[in-house]
């Protein structure tokens, strides 16, 4: 029989899915956050200890937003990406805290919530920024409510603006292979290369180290991805999912491109010399650092000009890359794990409709295996027609 944890007591639970869970007890109440390490599931405990001790535990209900959400995100640090903790805390002050940060945590209301949303909306912020700053809310006031503090959640209630759906624009064969040329001399242009031919994100692109690759097995392992953590600042950290780190194969021609670079990269070395910062990455700025993903952007849409192409977002290539495997017949779920999608069914959600050929395929496929060949030797008789008769020789039946 598990032993009853007393008040302020931690727990550790490793689950099957490779995730930690982290729990602590508090007035009786049960308190957990699921991690991806030990390591961080024991940070969020000790900083919930400490918290309670300090008397930080958002007891009183005196608390003003702006106090409670410094509390929240401070406990929160312990267990965010950096990129996503310092985007919280930017949302609190420019979109929060100016409106509904006097507001009590107890007089808080779905209305306040609601009129927040309603505000920035109509102040033209995003879609996107409303919905994230809902997820926000959401996430620390169903933590007020686990601690007891508050009754309900009062963001559960309300809606923030729908983000509207980005089109894709997927370059077909003809164009890619035509940007691909463009690119040829320029010194990312095997970034540009890879991002084709694996479908990698942007930003784990730019997070690739030469130990990474394996010239002779001929992959490439996505074990890191480059993220801002406040607008300006770069750093680096794991995928957001356990599906994100994956081992892509790459064909010949891959190897060679990246070879072509290497050599490319050494000629770069050489002429920076001291100013030379070695950080292993495969992809470098003329210096030896991450790549700015607003250089890259730029550089990106010079070539699709030069090219004679329309402007895509650089995601596209991502796009592109999943639509050209799968309209020659690779298999949704080989495609899906070089994406790095968690399920097959998010790839088919988003590629789905590019494929309306296989609906064809698969149901001539399927016939040709299991109808009986006496059938169709059988069939020699002409199709009936529709309508044997005048459509004006026939009558209405009287009610």
């Amino acid at each position: 029989m598990a032993k009853r944890r007393g008040n302020n007591e931690g727990c550790l639970t490793h689950r099957e899915n490779g995730t930690w869970r982290a729990s602590i007890t508090l007035q009786g109440k049960r308190l957990t956050k699921t991690v991806k390490t030990r390591q961080e599931a024991y940070a969020w405990i000790k900083l919930t200890q400490q918290q309670i001790e300090t008397g930080l535990t958002y007891a009183s209900t005196k608390l003003i937003m702006t106090e409670f959400l410094g509390e929240w995100i401070e406990t929160e640090q312990a267990i965010l990406k950096p990129s996503t903790w310092s985007h919280y805390q930017q949302l609190i002050r420019q979109h929060i805290s100016p409106r509904i940060g006097r507001i009590t945590l107890k007089d808080l209301k779905t209305e306040h919530i609601q009129g927040l949303y309603n505000r920035l909306n109509k102040e033209g912020i995003g879609a996107y920024t409303i919905q994230k700053t809902h997820t926000l809310l959401h996430s620390s006031l169903e933590f007020a409510v686990k601690m007891g503090t508050i009754p309900r959640n009062p963001a559960s209630y309300a809606k923030p603006p729908k983000a509207p759906e980005k089109e894709m624009q997927i370059l077909n064969e003809t164009q890619a292979n035509q940007f691909l040329v463009s690119a040829l001399e320029h010194r990312w242009s095997a970034l540009f290369h890879l991002a084709m031919v694996t479908g990698m994100r942007q930003m784990e692109l730019l997070g690739l180290k030469w130990e990474d690759l394996d010239w002779l097995r001929q992959t490439i392992k996505v074990e890191r991805q480059l993220v801002r953590t406040n607008g300006k600042n770069v750093e680096f950290s794991t995928p957001k999912t356990k599906f994100g780190k994956r081992s892509l194969k790459l064909a010949g021609n891959d190897i060679q491109v990246l070879r072509r670079h290497s050599e490319r990269q050494q000629a770069l070395r050489v002429k920076a010399g001291k100013k030379w910062v070695e950080n292993g990455l495969i992809f470098t700025n003329s210096v030896g650092g991450p790549i700015n993903p607003r250089n890259l952007l730029r550089e990106f849409t010079t070539l699709l000009a030069a090219a004679g192409l329309p402007r895509i977002r650089f995601h596209d290539l991502r796009h592109t890359a999943a639509s050209l495997m799968l309209n020659h017949g690779i298999p949704p779920l080989i495609v899906s794990r070089r994406l790095g999608h968690s399920r097959v069914s998010i790839t088919l959600d988003i590629y789905g409709h590019l494929i309306p050929g296989m609906q064809t395929e698969a149901a001539s496929l399927i016939s040709d295996l299991v109808t009986p060949l006496r059938i169709v030797s059988n069939c020699t008789q002409t199709v009936p027609e529709l309508y044997p008769v005048e459509i004006d020789q026939i009558t209405t039946p009287q009610i």
